[in-house]
């Protein structure tokens, strides 16, 4: 039945590590942590924090005092001297200057989050939220979706996995931070909001509007269709989607099939500890994962299988990938096509191949920062083109209207032949 009898298979629970999934914005894969990297250390408050040696801070303080006494807010008909230093106008000065700092990288995984962004962060960790639900990301400069979460308003509506987002509400997406794409996109639900879209094989934008609803984060389906192939769709590596797995893979070895496909189609990652969870079930002890890539600035770290390994060579596999497939589901499929020859069947996934690290600046503020590179089974870096798939199949507008799925379809095809 493809289940290995000479190994005992312990259905237990698995302890995830800190890695999170934000629902909206693409927050995949990370570390939470701190560190420091600068050269001179200085006190601030409880903490010590570091500050360098060479560089030159006089033009912040030139420019921070010449705000205080020139700026005139535009509009504003008033003989009384405007009060530019307050407690908060300060405040936000100095968030303004973190947030440049971190916009200074280049990086689009790479952000600030001021105390209301960090709440509607922490708000995404509990899986439930009100918005559109989609994850998005900074591509090429451009705002782009990674992908729809199933059954949400956005999905609903038709937008799709690599659509560019031109306009928001009208207004204009090019070089916006990505938390402030967010607060545009999310709001109460039943209220609407305006996507001026872009898609490639279209000659012109066309305006998707959505009315935002409560988001119910999705995570794991099982099916058994034609032929006796069992389906597992996976939406999110969410904190109990090792578990959940593990359970879909039990219900999968009573059904007493050998036949198995795994859905990674829109699934923008999450947790990396349940990734390597769930390789894990097909792979002895042992073998790289993945490999976190410091570039020298830390010692790099190599994910590897804790060994259940409960399928024989009879399991016939096959993995369904799509341009919503990032990060924690690029780390899976590549890791069982590297060492079990699975096949990929689809188009070319997202390319996540960076590692973010969620560091507190202050109680309410933190720093999302790329502090490493993925790295295959094979050494290389996840491309940031994606993974390409083995079998291409692509899935058109009329497919998806008239519920075809060419793409399943072809995956069942190559079970059957092998």
């Amino acid at each position: 039945m493809g289940i290995d009898a000479n190994k005992t298979v312990s259905m237990r629970n698995i302890v995830v590590g800190a890695f999170v999934i934000g629902a909206l914005g693409l927050i995949l894969g990370y570390r939470i942590g701190e560190r420091s990297v600068l050269s001179k250390e200085i006190s601030l408050g409880s903490s010590a924090y570091i500050q360098p040696s060479n560089v030159d801070f006089s033009p912040v303080w030139k420019a921070w005092n010449i705000i205080d006494e020139k700026f005139v807010p535009a509009g504003v008909a008033t003989s009384t001297p405007i009060a530019t230093s307050t407690t908060e106008a300060n405040q936000d000065r100095v968030w303004g200057m973190v947030s440049g700092l971190a916009e200074s990288l280049n990086d689009p995984y790479t952000y600030f989050l001021p105390p209301s962004d960090n709440k509607l962060f922490t708000d995404d960790m509990s899986g439930s939220f009100e918005g559109v639900g989609m994850e998005i990301a900074v591509r090429d400069q451009v705002l782009t979706v990674v992908s729809p979460l199933k059954g949400s308003p956005a999905e609903k509506s038709g937008i799709k996995s690599g659509d560019m987002v031109l306009k928001i509400d009208g207004i204009d997406t090019k070089g916006i931070d990505i938390s402030v794409a967010v607060k545009k996109i999310r709001g109460p639900g039943g209220s609407e909001v305006a996507f001026t879209i872009l898609r490639d094989g279209w000659s012109a934008t066309k305006e998707i509007k959505v009315t935002r609803g409560v988001i119910n984060v999705p995570t794991i389906e099982t099916k058994t269709i034609s032929d006796g192939v069992f389906v597992i769709a996976l939406m999110s590596f969410t904190a109990n989607s090792a578990d959940l797995f593990r359970n879909s893979l039990r219900e999968f070895i009573q059904s007493g099939n050998e036949k198995l496909i795994i859905d990674l189609r829109g699934n923008p990652g999450g947790y990396l500890e349940s990734a390597v969870d769930m390789a894990s079930w097909f792979l002895p002890t042992g073998k790289v994962i993945v490999t976190e890539d410091y570039a020298g600035n830390a010692k790099n770290v190599a994910h590897r299988s804790r060994g259940y390994d409960i399928f024989t060579e009879k399991l016939k596999m096959v993995i369904l990938v799509d341009r919503g497939s990032a990060s924690a589901s690029e780390i899976l499929a590549g890791a069982l096509r590297y060492y079990k020859n699975i096949k990929l069947v689809g188009v070319t996934t997202f390319g996540k191949g960076s590692v973010q690290e969620l560091i507190d600046i202050t109680p309410e503020t933190a720093i999302k920062i790329t502090i490493a590179r993925w790295l295959s089974p094979d050494g290389k870096q996840i491309p940031n083109t994606g993974l390409i798939p083995d079998v291409e199949v692509k899935m058109s507008d009329g497919d998806v209207k008239a519920k075809k799925d060419p793409q399943l379809d072809k995956a069942v095809e190559i079970i059957n032949s092998l």
